[in-house]
């Protein structure tokens, strides 16, 4: 089988490029089995920009693993830049997300040990790049996201937002087609967390990367296309104005 490196996804306006079809998943729960997606459907276009609301627990950082091929789905199938996941093995998947996916973390999940920098250039060395390069890339992006001058710093040496914006320019810095983010503004104040959505949304537009976005806050999710809720293991679209 071929590696998704060697297979681009070609986007066309008509061809989604996340697309779920009839997808269930549960996990065991000491002595029972606890669902949490029930024949799930969804197609995001390329260059869409989609906020996933629900309550905590109801199963939407799942959502992001199964897509991202971290888990895998009890039944059903889900296609990702034109490939179907399920046919794909442990390292395919692992390729498939370094090539077209950046995910960003609740929790920034930094490598401690490294710097800022090299944290950031870290993603563009596995894909190839090579060392000069994806440092020089990498600094311009931080120097873009606000982390001018803290570049060598630890991230334990870095405020929350700061690492939040590592985190960002990590998961962009390889220009994805796809874009997974859990709650990035969750442990941000109002404003920090503001002006980092701005500066996400400006490179996403600029490189028409796909997003789906896991948040609890209505104001975040209205910054998007479309606004999607997650209830009960149903995924269902909202239109106009909703309460939450």
């Amino acid at each position: 089988m071929r590696s998704p490196k060697d297979k681009p996804f070609q986007a066309h306006t008509s061809s989604p490029i996340i697309a779920l079809d009839s997808v269930s998943h549960s996990y065991p729960e000491t002595d029972k089995v606890h669902p949490v997606l029930h024949n799930a459907s969804l197609q995001i276009m390329p260059g869409e920009k989609l906020a996933l609301l629900g309550r905590s627990g109801s199963g939407k950082t799942t959502l992001l693993n199964l897509i991202a091929g971290i888990d895998s789905p009890d039944s059903g199938k889900i296609t990702v830049a034109g490939q179907q996941s399920e046919g794909l093995s442990d390292t395919e998947r692992t390729l498939l997300r370094r090539h077209h996916i950046g995910f960003i973390y609740q929790f920034f999940n930094l490598v401690p040990s490294l710097s800022a920098i090299e944290n950031v250039a870290l993603t563009l060395e596995l894909n190839g790049v090579g060392s000069a390069e994806a440092l020089a890339k990498s600094r311009a992006l931080l120097q873009r996201l606000g982390i001018s001058g803290k570049e060598h710093r630890l991230p334990s040496r870095l405020s929350g937002g700061e690492q939040q914006r590592v985190a960002i320019a990590r998961a962009l810095i390889h220009s994805p087609s796809i874009v997974l983010a859990d709650e990035p503004t969750g442990n941000l104040d109002a404003r920090t967390g503001e002006a980092v959505l701005s500066v996400l949304h400006e490179v996403l537009s600029e490189s028409h990367s796909c997003l789906l976005l896991v948040t609890h806050s209505l104001a975040v999710a209205k910054t998007v296309d479309r606004i999607l809720t997650m209830e009960d293991g149903i995924i269902s679209e909202q239109h106009g104005e909703f309460a939450w």
